[in-house]
């Protein structure tokens, strides 16, 4: 069964608007990705939202984890905002599901050519594929169990609590 991607946003997707100087989103870059890394796993890639994830409301949770609880596979990376992830990842806990829920992201755009996003899929797609069941965060070459991790902000790297 091939792993399950949901995108939802965040930094991972963005792009840069030269005239305003501002970060937007238009479209998933994951097929990109994937063919850069020259990936050759079955995935099946869904957009669910693309906002980035201080915007993220309830709903747009509750989303995220009903599509977690419709889709057939037991392997769903989820790319998502760094800045709420840990938030998302507790609500997904919550459903008890018999699946490998990674959430993943990037603290600089893919689009920028110095994105960490690449690298951090790359981590999430093996994570997803050898942990057991359970909700997990993949960032810098690492994973955590949802509950044990933290963004520290003062130096954008997630960390073990």
């Amino acid at each position: 069964m091939a792993i399950r991607i949901f995108i939802t946003g965040g930094t991972f997707d963005k792009e840069y608007n030269e005239i305003t100087g501002k970060l937007y989103f238009k479209d998933t870059h994951m097929r990109e990705i994937l063919e850069l890394g020259r990936s050759k796993l079955d995935v099946s890639i869904r957009t669910l939202m693309m906002i980035d994830s201080l915007d993220m409301t309830e709903s747009d949770r509750n989303l995220i984890l009903e599509n977690c609880v419709r889709t057939e596979g037991d392997q769903i990376i989820i790319t998502h905002g760094t800045d709420t992830m840990t938030d998302t990842a507790k609500l997904l806990a919550t459903g008890n599901l018999e699946k490998t829920i990674v959430l993943t992201g990037a603290m600089i755009p893919f689009k920028f050519g110095t994105s960490d996003g690449l690298f951090n899929l790359g981590s999430a797609l093996g994570f997803v594929q050898s942990l057991p069941h359970g909700v997990y965060i993949a960032m810098n070459g690492r994973y955590f169990d949802y509950d044990k991790v933290k963004k520290n902000k003062e130096t954008g790297v997630f960390e073990s609590l």
